[in-house]
Formats: C-alpha cells, sequence, structure tokens
C-alpha cells in the first residue's frame, strides 16, 4: 500500500485498532500501534522501526522502539481479539499447523541457535516459531504463535536474564507448542476444526494420537517411509507356555509395510481423478487413492477394549484404523504425497483431497507476512519485543484480509511480495 491507500482507509484501521488493541490500557499506545500497522502496511523493502519511522508522517523511532521493546503490554489479550474477529469472518474450514524460520546473526537473539531453517533450505543460526492459522480456500490467518526454545536455552541463565524471557518458558517439542495452542484457541472458545500438517507433525504418532485424544480431526502429511498394516490384519497371541504366568498379549506376526508399498499394491489404476477447487487457472486436480490402514508405531496408546481388560492391563493388540491416502499424479513416476486422517469411515475420496490440498494457504500466510509485513525484520532481541512484533505483523495481516473480504470497502492491494510460493519462505 502506498500513502494515498493509508490514508483511504484510516478512519477504518482506527476502529480496528480501537477494537484490537482495546486491553492495551495507554491511549498513547493504543496511537503508536496505530502508527507501527501503517509503517508494516506501507510500501518498503524494510520494516525495521528505523525505516518505518523514516516514511511515517508522525513517525518517531525512539518511541516505536519503546512501544515494542520496552513496553509492558500484554499482547495476548489483542491476538485472542484478532483470533475472534477472523474466524468470525473467515468461517475456516481448518487449522493449520506450521513453523517459520527466522535467520539470524550472532547468538543473543531470543531463542535463536544453529538448527534447520526452512527460509534458507539448511541447518543456519536462526529462530523457529509455531503458529497455527484459520483457513479456507479463499482466506486465512494466523491465530496464535509459540517461539520455540532450544535445549541450550534452558538452562542459559545469562541469556535468558538479558532476554527477559519468562521464568517458566523452558524447552518444549514443536508439537507440543502446536497442542499449547489448540488448548489455547479451544480456552478462547474459537471453534475446532480439521488440524492440518505437513510431515514434520504428521509422521509424529504421539501427535496424532493426541488430536484424536481431544476429539479433533486431521488430514497430516507423512513421510513415504511412514509404516502401516493393512485394515484386515489382525493380531495373534502365541501359545500359552505351562499354566503359571500372563497370557501372551497379542501381535502382528508379519511385518508392517510403508505407505509407499501400500500405494505400489493399488497400481496405477487404483487412483481416481479428483478436482477439490477451482484456481485463477481453471480446475485443480490430480489422481488419488484412499484405503484403511493401520498406522504401526511403538507410541501409540494402545486402546484397552474393555473394563475387564483395563483393571487386568491387558490389551487385545489391535491397532485403531484410519484413512491413508495417496496421489499419483498423471504422467508421474510413482505416487508424490502421502496423508494420515482420522476423518470418519465415510468421508468421500473428494473431501479427503479437499482438506489435503488447503494447507496450501499457510503459505500464502507466511509469503505476505514476511515480504510484505515485515514478520522477520525485527531486529530486536528480547522475548516481549519479538512477541509485539509478531501481534502487531498479526494485526496488519488481519486489517488487510478484512478489507479484502468486505464488498462494500475499498480493496488495496497487499504490500508487494514475492510471487514463489515455496517453503523456502519459511
Amino acid at each position: 500500500m502506498d500513502a494515498h491507500d493509508v490514508m483511504r482507509v484510516r478512519a477504518k484501521l482506527a476502529l480496528f485498532v480501537a477494537d484490537v488493541f482495546a486491553s492495551v490500557p495507554r491511549k498513547d499506545q493504543r496511537a503508536k500501534g496505530d502508527c507501527y500497522l501503517r509503517g508494516l502496511m506501507l510500501d518498503g523493502r524494510r520494516k525495521s522501526i528505523q525505516a518505518m519511522a523514516s516514511r511515517l508522517p508522525d513517525g518517531n523511532e525512539q518511541n516505536l522502539q519503546q512501544f515494542v521493546d520496552q513496553s509492558t503490554w500484554d499482547p495476548m489479550p489483542v491476538r485472542r481479539r484478532i483470533a475472534e474477529r477472523m474466524t468470525g469472518l473467515i468461517g475456516p474450514e481448518a487449522w493449520v499447523v506450521d513453523d517459520v524460520s527466522f535467520p539470524k546473526d550472532g547468538r543473543m537473539s531470543v531463542g535463536v541457535a544453529p538448527q534447520y531453517c526452512g527460509a534458507l533450505g539448511k541447518r543456519a543460526n536462526c529462530q523457529v516459531a509455531v503458529s497455527v492459522h484459520a483457513v479456507t480456500a479463499t482466506a486465512s490467518c494466523p491465530l496464535q504463535w509459540h517461539l520455540f526454545l532450544p535445549k541450550e536455552w534452558a538452562a542459559d541463565t545469562e541469556r535468558r536474564t538479558a532476554c527477559k524471557v519468562p521464568a517458566d518458558i523452558g524447552h518444549r517439542e514443536k508439537w507440543l507448542l502446536a497442542l499449547d495452542i489448540r488448548d489455547e484457541l479451544t480456552a478462547w472458545g474459537i471453534p475446532p476444526r480439521v488440524v492440518l500438517a505437513d510431515a514434520a507433525y504428521g509422521t509424529n504418532a504421539a501427535f496424532r494420537t493426541a488430536l484424536t485424544e481431544r476429539g479433533l480431526g486431521y488430514v497430516l502429511s507423512i513421510h513415504a517411509d511412514a509404516t502401516a498394516r493393512p485394515f484386515d490384519a489382525v493380531p495373534e497371541a502365541p501359545a500359552r507356555k505351562g499354566t503359571n504366568g500372563c497370557w501372551p498379549h497379542p501381535r502382528y506376526r508379519q511385518a508392517p509395510l510403508a505407505v509407499s508399498a501400500h500405494a505400489a499394491n493399488l497400481g496405477h489404476r487404483g487412483f481416481t481423478d479428483v478436482t477439490w477447487r477451482q484456481g485463477s487457472r481453471g480446475p485443480l486436480h490430480s489422481r488419488f487413492a484412499a484405503q484403511r490402514v493401520r498406522p504401526a508405531s511403538n507410541s501409540i496408546v494402545r486402546p484397552l477394549r474393555s473394563r475387564a481388560s483395563a483393571e487386568q492391563g491387558w490389551w487385545d493388540g489391535v491397532l485403531s484404523d484410519l484413512w491413508l491416502l495417496v496421489e499419483w499424479p498423471a504422467g508421474a513416476e510413482e505416487p508424490t504425497e502421502y496423508w494420515f486422517s482420522n476423518l470418519p469411515a465415510h468421508t468421500k475420496l473428494e473431501d479427503l483431497a479437499g482438506w489435503a490440498k488447503l494447507r496450501w494457504r499457510v503459505e500464502h500466510d507466511y509469503r505476505e507476512l514476511k515480504h510484505g509485513l515485515g514478520l522477520d525484520h525485527f531486529e530486536g532481541r528480547s522475548w516481549p519485543g519479538w512477541h509485539h512484533h509478531v501481534t502487531l505483523a498479526t494485526a496488519a495481516h488481519a486489517f488487510l484480509t478484512e478489507q479484502r473480504l468486505s464488498p462494500k470497502a475499498p480493496t488495496p492491494a497487499p504490500p508487494s511480495t514475492s510471487s514463489s510460493t515455496s517453503s523456502r519462505t519459511r
């Protein structure tokens, strides 16, 4: 957006700020929030505080720096209000779980460590954050963020103190942070939706089990070497030796197959052409197949089938079944993508494919947040500063999304972004 675009929607922005930042106690802080959002939305390659202040007629670098880095306003009520507004407006079909990286120099920015950096496609010094997004095929918005704190930060008192990391924040795996966000959204009264995620989450049996225990449906990408047993596989118990001791537990006698082997057994003719939505250049379609399988993993929580068996600690050996969805595009030599889903057995193939392909919206969000709204341009080092900046970038994204979806509002173009949709932007 240029300065003229911002002026056209200035009144709407003032109303948006008054609502979303109502929890911020001081009027001057809310005014700085309005100023910061305008700085994020204005055209400009760099969205650091210094660069934004130089472009804004009322920009004051020192005031904005204090507002983001040192002010004590709580970002969580702001995020909650954004989530309430956006879920009401978008009517999300799903929640997308993902994580995004921020390359950093040095070692003093909060949470920075050598780790895999999606933005660079390799291991590098960076920060990583987990996010959950509300999505439909036409709109999406991040709802909540958690900054990942690597193990080396857990007991590093010097860096924790310097970066103002709260005492109760320690190392927690990314999939657990995603579950924490899900529980927070539920506590906020945000209606649950089908969960979508990439293979880093989908291949994790503990993550799938935790979603099922929370009553959430999912369609999760998995790696081709994830293993599963046929739906009709039956566990068998070996004969009991003697009259003493416990009865042997039933178990499956055949080794599980990789999901790629299950797909190969179907053959190319076992796949059906499916159109999942209308794209800007015509219908989006590919070839899919789905079958019921029983995922094999030692980390799966084994269900107890009866009160008697529960009392005896006995398990009948039967693994829960779910959908294996596979995509094998026409012309491809082999299948390209795989998903596990716990949606009901009567779910249609078209619906499974539609859920699986809806995850692309998170790439749209990250691209706009990073390249258009300066999500990764924050130059501060502290825990509060990072959370303040991410909240403000989310607010700017939400405001632009509202304007694009409102039929009576002038439609501001998003800030210029790269045309690439590669996951390397994460």
